[in-house]
């Protein structure tokens, strides 16, 4: 009875070591990759963008409003310049995000949205006016700016230029 159950014993142990090892061996295959790297604009970089926005708006004698989100949505730097209308922070927000979620500019989810090819920022309640840019870096999008007033787009992209010395681009496509 000793040897059958040191037989039984062995016997379950060689079966339960071949299947960690083969375990193991589907796991040496490559392995999925769980994390990602991103690249998160800073708050001094955010801040520098507002100011290079800024200095835009003045040069070209016009008051601006300005967001400022990361990849995630998150708002990161809002400004408004002396003389900006009381709802300005609110409708670059919200023009910051929409660029954020369509990936494009917001001048071009306009057209779309004008055009009637695709109503959907119009129920899910974005705001497709122009004036917002999505800030893409190495294909990566890493955050958008959005500009109430005058030439927003213009504004968001001087900023970006003069900010990320034009190494960042405007469009995820």
């Amino acid at each position: 009875m000793k040897k059958l159950l040191s037989i039984s014993g062995m016997v379950f142990g060689l079966t339960l070591s071949s299947l960690v090892q083969s375990h193991a061996q589907v796991r040496s295959e490559p392995a999925m990759q769980a994390t990602r790297d991103i690249k998160v604009i800073s708050s001094a970089g955010a801040r520098a963008l507002a100011d290079a926005c800024t200095a835009w708006a003045e040069q070209n004698k016009q008051t601006v409003a300005m967001a400022i989100l990361d990849w995630g949505g998150n708002l990161i730097e809002s400004h408004a310049m002396e003389g900006a209308p009381m709802n300005a922070i609110d409708t670059a927000l919200l023009k910051a995000k929409s660029a954020l979620r369509w990936r494009r500019p917001t001048s071009e989810t306009n057209k779309m949205v004008r055009s009637g090819e695709n109503l959907a920022p119009t129920f899910m309640h974005d705001f497709p006016q122009p004036g917002a840019l999505p800030i893409v870096v190495n294909g990566q999008v890493v955050g958008a700016m959005g500009v109430s007033g005058a030439d927003g787009e213009k504004c968001a992209q001087a900023a970006i230029d003069a900010v990320f010395k034009k190494q960042a681009t405007t469009s995820a496509r």
